[in-house]
């Protein structure tokens, strides 16, 4: 099944930049290795913002719950879901 999330990352200000270099690390590594194993399929930067959209290859709803609050920066994320489905003009 395929899903859009829009996630938006919102950190407390008092966290220093320590932690949040280590978040980042963090999510870089999981998100590459949600890639390589063709979970999420697509990832695109919203541009002035804190925030993406992703595009999620997964078995069912309960396997992307599992997905998206693997994510290390998840406590920090307002995320919204969208399931897709084939457009019936797609010519892929």
């Amino acid at each position: 099944m395929l899903y859009l999330a829009r996630m938006d990352v919102t950190f407390p200000e008092s966290m220093s930049p320590e932690t949040k270099a280590d978040f980042v690390a963090q999510e870089k590594e999981y998100s590459g290795n949600l890639q390589r194993e063709g979970k999420m399929v697509d990832i695109w930067r919203v541009v002035g913002e804190y925030a993406n959209y992703s595009v999620y290859d997964v078995a069912d709803h309960d396997e992307l719950h599992a997905v998206l609050s693997g994510f290390p920066m998840y406590p920090y994320m307002k995320i919204k879901v969208t399931p897709l489905a084939k457009h019936p003009n797609s010519i892929k």
